[in-house]
């Protein structure tokens, strides 16, 4: 047996153990790579599952919220404690203010989307306040809640839009 012969026998027997070797690693990569996401997986659902009753308790919370902060609940819950416009206005920001740091953080289990909806409404009432407390002809906090109400007429309440938009999102989400 020659030199030649030699190397062409260990070729023989190691290029089929490096075939054979290498088709057992990739299917055990492949097989490792399965079972992991079967685990992430499982995972996922499991914490699903325990986050949905969350979720769910997150948007009835912004929901309610978001009737509160209605202009049209806000001053049949918080009436005038003088004749001031001013410090009924105050007093109706104060309110809206209140309630919003309360449920501040809601914001973790809704969408971006949501609590943006959610903000806007809370500074549309707040402008909507402001705007109404500023017109020359509103003389006292009594006309400051005729004018708000008559703007109401006129226009949707940002609040009562911002809960269409989350009862939208929750068909679609569930």
């Amino acid at each position: 047996m020659t030199f030649d012969d030699k190397l062409f026998e260990i070729a023989a027997y190691t290029l089929p153990a490096l075939i054979t070797g290498g088709v057992a690693f990739v299917m055990m990569q492949k097989f490792y790579t399965s079972e992991e996401s079967k685990r992430k997986y499982e995972l996922l659902r499991e914490n699903q599952k325990q986050a949905l009753p969350i979720r769910l308790q997150a948007y009835e919370r912004l929901v309610l919220l978001l009737e509160r902060i209605n202009p049209t609940q806000l001053m049949l819950r918080v009436a005038p404690t003088g004749s001031s416009k001013d410090d009924y206005a105050t007093l109706l920001t104060h309110q809206v203010q209140t309630e919003f740091e309360h449920n501040l953080t809601q914001q973790i289990y809704v969408t971006s989307a949501s609590w943006d909806i959610i903000l806007k409404a809370k500074n549309s009432t707040l402008q909507m306040i402001r705007k109404n407390a500023l017109r020359e002809d509103v003389a006292d906090a009594n006309k400051l809640r005729e004018a708000i109400l008559i703007e109401l007429t006129e226009i949707e309440a940002p609040s009562s839009i911002a809960i269409s938009f989350l009862k939208e999102e929750l068909k679609r989400v569930f």
